[in-house]
């Protein structure tokens, strides 16, 4: 396995052995990201990478850091594969890291547990065990803005509104396409309720990781069953075969809308004109028009020490990318702040993650207004339930085409509770938390 790490604007590459004989721990706010530039999730994990990356980067440039403490970044490639995963934070946990970022559901679910032993938040935005929202439960894991439950009973909201009211979705036959693992197994036990309590009929389409790209089969079975709207949830090459596939079998694509992790402009573009109309789900902005993204450019595009390409630059999953650091940077902040102290520890960024509030204000500060909504999360609710948009493809880019609108928090919260108990109850012992909420 290469290690790639970044100490502010330098890059180094060294092999396993050399990064075992570095220091125990790392000088300054010390940040590794768990990447895959590799393997068949990398057309979505390359621009995730270098947006988390660039706005890290950029503040060394532009600040010195955060609170006038240099970020040591240090990349470990994970290939998307679950035993890598845990060997990078195997490899990384010693040097005192601020924050774990899995990025992916498998990795993540892996290290919940490991996490909880070595007092190291794990940030899992908007993707992971949606369960992990219950910080009574889990204190060390962070997914927000959203979980994956609140995402599926977004979708169902916004079909319903669609459809006139979600009473008139009895009847509607819904179709679920998915990569078949943790992933996308996540949603299935919430869209399984919904389609009880509302009445419609929903129609599973797994999609096994070797068969990413040969989806005949699965969108045979979708011309032959005629669901009035597909869902998806993909990630890496699944996302364009899909497309091409929904394309292929003149599928509307304005009722085919996809989670947020399905919408790249890489996931569209494949398929030419066929895509256009096709919906994702989005919690952050696109494009390159943010003071923010701006400075990026200033003090990292252009002084040649990003990896994107330049044509890439803005677009939507390098912007996720940039939101995850937003996260991370503003909670180490926040830290800083509670504590009195510049260099905080993990403990530190822990509480400021639970008293992480993201306003209107600050985000106009940094650079960011309109990019995201204001983010507030607390010692009980490590997600937030934050709101999002749906966007739709033109044909060139993304257009934004609702406005920003709830989950179905109700619908979500009692589902969260009894999956957090359940899975404690499948994982004893579990540590109880040192500090319950009040």
């Amino acid at each position: 396995m290469t290690l790639k790490r970044t100490l502010t604007a330098t890059v180094l590459a060294g092999a396993m052995a050399a990064f075992a004989a570095a220091p125990a721990f790392a000088e300054g706010l010390y940040i590794p990201l768990l990447t895959y530039r590799t393997g068949p999730f990398a057309n979505s994990g390359i621009p995730i990478a270098n947006g988390m990356n660039d706005y890290l980067q950029m503040l060394n440039e532009r600040d010195g850091g955060i609170g006038g403490v240099k970020i040591v970044i240090e990349e470990c490639e994970t290939g998307y594969d679950t035993q890598k995963g845990v060997e990078c934070y195997e490899a990384v946990k010693g040097k005192k890291p601020l924050f774990m970022n899995p990025w992916s559901t498998g990795i993540t679910l892996a290290v919940i547990p490991k996490a909880n032993v070595d007092h190291i938040p794990v940030l899992s935005m908007a993707y992971g065990l949606s369960a992990a929202a219950e910080g009574e439960t889990f204190p060390w894991v962070f997914n927000p803005p959203m979980t994956y439950w609140d995402g599926a009973s977004a979708v169902i909201k916004y079909i319903g509104e669609q459809e006139g009211g979600l009473d008139n979705l009895k009847g509607k036959k819904i179709g679920y396409i998915f990569l078949d693992a943790g992933y996308g197994r996540e949603p299935i036990p919430l869209l399984q309720d919904l389609a009880t309590k509302y009445g419609f009929e929903l129609l599973q389409y797994p999609v096994p990781a070797q068969e990413m790209q040969n989806q005949s089969s699965q969108w045979l079975n979708v011309r032959r069953d005629k669901p009035d709207y597909m869902v998806m949830w993909g990630w890496g090459a699944m996302n364009p075969t899909a497309v091409k596939e929904a394309a292929k079998i003149r599928y509307p694509m304005d009722k085919f809308i996809g989670v947020w992790w399905a919408g790249g402009e890489d996931d569209a573009r494949p398929a030419g004109a066929g895509a256009v109309g096709y919906k994702t789900l989005n919690f952050n902005g696109v494009g390159p028009d943010y003071p923010a993204l701006q400075d990026i450019k200033t003090h990292v595009v252009d002084k040649g020490t990003s990896k994107v390409d330049a044509s890439k630059f803005g677009e939507n999953l390098y912007n996720r990318g940039v939101y995850n650091s937003v996260l991370m940077a503003e909670a180490i902040r926040n830290a800083q702040t509670i504590t009195g102290k510049a260099d905080v520890t993990a403990e530190d960024v822990r509480k400021g993650m639970e008293t992480l509030e993201i306003s209107a204000e600050r985000l106009k500060e940094i650079g960011l207004d309109g990019f995201m909504t204001p983010i507030k999360l607390s010692c009980a609710n490590h997600s937030g339930h934050h709101d999002v948009y749906v966007q739709q493809w033109d044909g060139t880019t993304w257009q934004r085409v609702s406005d920003w609108f709830p989950p179905m928090t109700d619908v979500v919260e009692p589902l969260l509770e009894a999956s957090a108990a359940d899975y404690v109850s499948k994982n004893q012992p579990w540590p109880a938390r040192a500090e319950p909420c009040s």
